[in-house]
Order: C-alpha cells, then structure tokens, then sequence
C-alpha cells in the first residue's frame, strides 16, 4: 500500500491518558474499578460532544476520533459502525521514549479495535540523543512494517521537544524556539524517520505559525514519491486564539488536509462536568461547539485561500 491519506481529516483526539488521569481527576495508577470506569465515562462524554458536533454540519466522511484502547474500546467500535475515521494511539503514555503500549502484541490490539489509522506519538528532536532516536526509529519501523502488511493506515504525531542547547540559543524563551529552531528541526526530524523507513501516511504536527513552513513540511512529507501523504495541526493545548491561529496558517496550504485539536476542545467542559458547574448536556455541547469551530475556521481559511487564487 503507498503511504498517503489526501481526504479532508477533522480529529477529535482524546486518547490523552497518564496526563489527563493525574491532571483532570488526580488519580494515580494504578486505578480502582470505580476510578477506570470515571475515567472512561469522561471520555464517553466527549464522543458524546463529537456525536452532537457531526449531527450539526460537519461533514461526516471527514470527521474523526482518535481515543485509546484503554478507555476507549467501545467508543472506537461504536466511531467504526457509524462510519466515522478512528484512529488508536498505540505509546505508552507519558514516557519520553516511544515504546508500545502492549508491548510486542502491539500489533494484534490494533488489529482487535480495527482502526482508520494506528497513531504514534513521538518526541523526537533530530540534534538530541541519538541512540535515543535509533532506538525509537527501530520501533517505528516496526509500526510501519506492520501497518503496511495489514493494509492499516498509520499516523505519527510529532512533538520536538528543546534540546538544552537549543533553548540557551534562544535565551530559554520557549515561544522563540517554536517561531526561529522548531520548523527547521521538524523537517529535520520528517527526513531522518523516512531515512529509516518510518513511512506515514499523515503526519500530525505542531502548529506553524508561518505559512512557508507549512508548505516546506507539506514539500518534505510528499517527497520521494510520497505524493498523497497528508499533514494535519495538532493543538497541543494551546489557548483557542493560537489554535486559530496554526489552523488558519495551514488550512492555506495543500497537503494540509485537517487537523486534532484535543485539550482545548475538552478539557474545560469535562472539568465543568467534573465541578457540577456543567451538566452533562451543557459539557457535550460545550465540545460540540469547539470542535465545529476548528472546522469552521480551517474551511473558512481553506475557502479564502482558493477565492484569492482565482484568476
């Protein structure tokens, strides 16, 4: 199967898990029966807050939920029967390192929830450590590899993470570090996981700020052949006005086919719900509404960009 994904792709990811267990209900595993299922029905929530938001405009062959096996194995399978695009992470989370959640069966719990797309989540600078980033490219491959013969899409989200040495080139500012070292290092980063036969068919990526970076990404994932593989924005949890921001930016330039934005569609409506300062109805709608925002700004930006390009 050659690696590529070009349709219109509107995530709505919730596979968060060590941060969000210890951060939203201050839990620390290993969890109770009675903590698990919290946990689970929070995420029940925000699929409801998808449901709501795919009822209600958003064009349904691109609309999309990325959640964790843990969690969220009767979300997935309920996403698959009704037609939406799903996608499940398979890292261990909150580790620095990339390994498999399931270890060496990683490959049979994919197969056991039958997702759109097997995700990666990988902090991986190109100028860190690199027997680090040998070991996690390893790995990769083998995700890759896997993906490939069972004719599974894959996914990688990439976070490039400082070196020390990089954030002293930028006096320890983190925002100038994402603006002048980032877009350089991610591209870095894309090239050095193809040399490995890391092979993608979308790339998740921090958000740009710059419209020419985005297309040099778009330039790198595609290049070698890769003519059909697709980049989307990670919200990374930012505030609502730099997610905006990155989707607007990207929207503009082919190749950018869609985006995930997470914590900032729910984090604040589970923690309402959560307080009681929410209702379970008003959380949902809370996310609905978020989430058809990301897809009104990326189709509004998207729709601006193709009106100027007309003769």
């Amino acid at each position: 199967m050659t690696p590529g994904y070009e349709q219109p792709l509107y995530l709505l990811p919730f596979d968060h898990r060590h941060s969000y267990i210890t951060g939203m209900f201050h839990f620390e595993p290993p969890l109770t029966p009675e903590q698990h299922d919290a946990v689970a029905d929070s995420k029940r929530l925000v699929y409801e807050g998808f449901e709501q938001a795919a009822g209600a405009g958003v064009p349904r062959a691109a609309a999309g939920i990325l959640v964790d096996e843990e969690f969220g194995a009767p979300i997935l399978r309920d996403a698959r029967q009704c037609g939406y695009v799903t996608a499940v992470s398979t890292e261990k989370s909150g580790a620095d390192e990339f390994e498999f959640e399931y270890g060496a069966d990683f490959a049979d719990h994919i197969e056991a929830v039958d997702p759109t797309f097997a995700k990666a989540l990988v902090r991986y600078n190109p100028q860190g450590e690199r027997a680090l980033n040998q070991r996690q490219e390893q790995r990769l491959k083998q995700l890759s590899d896997a993906c490939r013969r069972r004719q599974r899409r894959f996914m990688f989200e990439l976070l490039v993470p400082a070196t020390e040495a990089q954030l002293k080139r930028v006096g320890g500012d983190r925002d100038a570090y994402d603006h002048q070292l980032r877009p350089a290092l991610v591209i870095e980063a894309m090239r050095a996981l193809q040399d490995a036969s890391v092979e993608p068919d979308v790339w998740k990526i921090e958000g740009l700020a710059r419209r020419a970076d985005c297309e040099r990404v778009v330039g790198t994932a595609r290049h070698g052949g890769r003519d059909a593989v697709g980049c989307i924005v990670l919200g990374r949890g930012a505030d609502e006005a730099r997610v905006r921001g990155w989707l607007a930016t990207a929207a503009r330039v082919a190749g950018f086919i869609g985006f995930a934005v997470g914590r900032t569609s729910f984090w604040d409506a589970v923690a309402g719900y959560r307080a009681r300062t929410l209702t379970r109805t008003q959380a949902a709608a809370q996310i609905a509404g978020r989430f058809r925002e990301w897809v009104d700004v990326f189709e509004q930006a998207r729709r601006t960009q193709a009106v100027g390009a007309l003769p």
